[in-house]
């Protein structure tokens, strides 16, 4: 994100954050690395 300023402005207007990891599962938005919420919206 620091060299693509495209990615950086997507990430903005998805979460409001710049903060990564940060994972898109359908309509849903997690950041940070959460194993339990990751697995609850791929089962």
């Amino acid at each position: 994100m620091a060299d693509d300023d495209r990615a950086r402005d997507e990430m903005l207007k998805k979460t409001g954050r710049m903060a990564v990891p940060t994972i898109t599962v359908g309509n849903h938005v997690v950041v940070g690395f959460d194993r339990n919420e990751l697995e609850k919206l791929l089962i």
